[in-house]
């Protein structure tokens, strides 16, 4: 089914007009610099590693995540944090005090912050008993000002994924951007939809290294979508929004799929077999199926067995203030070690 999506119907009018901030590296990047001498930036000439300005396209990072996920690198925005990109999408698409987003909760917390920051109406629809979008209901709350909905896919805290059939649904009829958090895709069975970028235009996919790629200190979310988006996205990030050290740590760590490989399959082993002793704890009264590495479970009382934990020396997280969530906990999938002694805390309360 074709959506009809037009870009320059959702982009603010001040970010249509908009003149981007340009350094002189942006002005000559199809150049070899090799032996250029640098004297535009007004940085300090001795070498240390660091004491250049880093690129501001990240251009080594993209080229590597473009060749992995089979798209080019036009197709990539890289932020400081997921927290960044998701940002961007509010300031380039959403016109304060006048637009609104629309999300699906129990979910991510940030996708409601960000709107509050932004002075943008946050429309919440529950999702169902079963954690899937009630697509229905969602329609319903689309109006004329509705720019983005946000789903998160394996979703935060449930872990598990949304249906095809109701993300499609969605790209195809909503005349404004689906974002597709896929934070914890890696631990799913379940494809990307990156895979479907080139079938809808208003796709955007967000992703991380901070979960299964281990790289959470270095702060480094990614933006998938088409060149359009990432085009007018481009025109408002921060310039060097990327450090330095971020980026070689980035793609050290990309350059060795195969650990990442073992360490996800690692986690999922591990995530499994605590699902297998969850069974048998005695306080648990369900266990949500999941495609990330976490399992909420629902328990007798969350807020006095998340102090018993903590009294342990366990820190997991409580969400039984979150809607749908009543009396539930969300444990991590730690080290085999880790998940030993979480099992051994469990065995005695």
């Amino acid at each position: 089914m074709e959506n009809n999506f037009d870009i320059n119907t959702i982009v603010r009018e001040n970010v249509k007009q908009l003149k981007p901030y340009s350094s002189a590296r942006d002005e000559f990047e199809d150049f070899d610099t090799a032996d250029m001498i640098f004297l535009d930036a007004n940085e300090n000439p001795f070498e240390n590693g660091v004491n250049r300005y880093p690129d501001p396209q990240q251009m080594s990072v993209k080229g590597i995540l473009a060749k992995q996920k089979k798209i080019k690198t036009n197709q990539i925005l890289l932020g400081n944090g997921s927290d960044e990109v998701l940002d961007l999408l509010f300031r380039a698409f959403c016109e304060p005090k006048t637009d609104n987003v629309i999300t699906l909760p129990p979910t991510y917390g940030m996708y409601g912050v960000l709107a509050n920051i932004n002075a943008v109406e946050n429309k919440e629809v529950l999702l169902s008993e079963d954690f899937q979008p009630r697509i229905e209901e969602i329609m319903e709350a689309i109006d004329k000002n509705t720019k983005i909905i946000f789903l998160c896919s394996p979703n935060n805290p449930t872990g598990n994924s949304f249906s095809d059939e109701s993300v499609a649904y969605l790209l195809q009829n909503f005349k404004g951007l689906v974002v597709i958090d896929e934070a914890y895709i890696d631990f799913s069975k379940k494809e990307s939809w990156i895979n479907e970028l080139d079938e809808y235009p208003n796709l955007v996919i967000t992703q991380t290294l901070s979960k299964a790629y281990g790289l959470a200190g270095i702060r480094l979310g990614i933006c998938y979508a088409s060149t359009e988006v990432i085009s007018v996205l481009n025109k408002i990030k921060p310039p060097y929004n990327v450090n330095e050290l971020s980026q070689k740590r980035a793609l050290e760590r990309l350059d060795n799929p195969e650990k990442i490989k073992s360490e996800i399959e690692s986690i999922i082993t591990q995530r499994e077999e605590l699902l297998k002793v969850l069974l048998n704890v005695k306080f648990v009264e369900k266990i949500y199926p999941t495609d990330a590495n976490f399992i909420l479970v629902k328990v007798n009382d969350a807020n006095k067995r998340y102090a018993e934990l903590i009294a342990k020396g366990i820190v997991i997280r409580n969400r039984t203030t979150q809607p749908l969530c009543e009396n539930c906990l969300r444990f991590t999938v730690g080290t085999e070690q880790e998940n030993m002694k979480l099992i051994e805390v469990l065995k005695q309360l």
